[in-house]
């Protein structure tokens, strides 16, 4: 019998609902704008005291923006007492439970759009019971570029309202609930596991230190001073001497290890690069180079018959080779410093 009325009663809503809530929204268009798309939902039933969402979906045009407070209701508003006078009330709009816009691309290269509108109703009927509620329709404005506004209205939605106690026959109050036991904290344990923390705490801290500390960059002892150029440029020579080039005629190697050996002691002594320099570059920075003992047309006739050698496929003699390896030992011994100032000079010693 109770379904058979509620079936009544929600037949006769839905015919009244169309003049009972149209007449509280005016839709609005203006001239030239396009109608946007809108599609909602309703529950078709709640209980009385909770919250019933209404869900609003509009397409619009690229450009236009449903507006940041969606449904534009003001609490002492036609639209709020509309809402009020059919049985719904809005929760606190800044509690949480306000109304949620969210948007999304539909079309990227036409600009079209969907923007969700969630908004949350409470139903509350003035009886006790089950009622059949009609929310009106409610306006949603819409933003256009050229700061026009659409309006457009929700339809009127029906919804079956059960009372939270319309299930149980001759529904009592019920009693308090029985009282909890009351603990008290061993506040000595407490302390205990405080102090017990803050000990793990330090000893996992000295820990940590104890191990960065025996894991820190120790001082690397200072490699040995480089060797003097000279000591190496000798020993290149000799190595060069012992090498057996000249028994197997292999002439211009031997001449090219003699003109290297010379070139980078000269860079190394005097501060240049002696390999990767021409002979006029190194004559020229041994030009200003001090202290340097020997005639530079000496160097220069050494450096260029070494460039015959190297660059004119000039194939030296076994005593051109044995000529140059003297001269290369008369240059690095005769600009090597010298021991002591009265040090006699070593030119007899490397002709020898």
């Amino acid at each position: 019998m109770r379904t058979f009325v509620g079936m009544v009663a929600l037949a006769t809503a839905l015919s009244l609902a169309p003049r009972l809530s149209r007449a509280e929204c005016v839709e609005t268009t203006p001239s030239g704008a396009q109608h946007p798309q809108v599609t909602e939902s309703f529950p078709e039933r709640a209980v009385s005291g909770y919250e019933a969402t209404l869900r609003v979906v509009v397409i619009h045009g690229k450009g236009e923006t449903v507006l940041p407070r969606g449904i534009e209701i003001q609490r002492d508003g036609d639209t709020a007492k509309a809402l009020a006078a059919a049985g719904f009330e809005l929760p606190d709009q800044d509690g949480g439970a306000g109304a949620r816009l969210s948007s999304i691309d539909l079309d990227a290269k036409s600009g079209r759009r969907q923007t969700t509108l969630e908004l949350p109703l409470v139903a509350l009927p003035k009886e006790p019971g089950r009622h059949v509620l009609v929310l009106p329709a409610l306006p949603v404005s819409i933003a256009r570029a050229n700061s026009d506004v659409v309006t457009v209205c929700t339809k009127p939605h029906s919804v079956i309202v059960e009372d939270p106690t319309a299930s149980a026959p001759n529904a009592q109050p019920k009693p308090n609930p029985p009282g909890l036991v009351q603990r008290e904290p061993w506040e000595a344990m407490k302390r205990a596991l405080e102090w017990i923390a803050i000990g793990v705490a330090l000893g996992g801290a000295v820990a940590w230190l104890a191990a960065k500390w025996a894991k820190r960059p120790r001082a690397v002892a200072p490699p040995p001073p480089p060797r003097p150029p000279w000591e190496v440029a000798l020993e290149r020579l000799d190595e060069t001497r012992h090498a057996g080039l000249l028994q197997a005629n292999r002439h211009g190697e031997f001449f090219d290890r003699v003109n290297d050996a010379v070139r980078q002691y000269l860079g190394a002594r005097f501060g240049f690069d002696g390999l990767e320099s021409t002979t006029d570059e190194t004559l020229t920075a041994l030009r200003h180079a001090p202290h340097f003992s020997i005639p530079l047309a000496e160097i220069a006739a050494f450096l260029q018959h070494c460039d015959l050698v190297k660059f004119a496929d000039l194939t030296p003699t076994l005593s051109d080779c044995e000529s140059a390896l003297r001269e290369a030992e008369h240059v690095v011994r005769d600009t090597m410093p010298q021991l002591t100032p009265d040090a006699p000079p070593m030119r007899a010693e490397a002709r020898s």
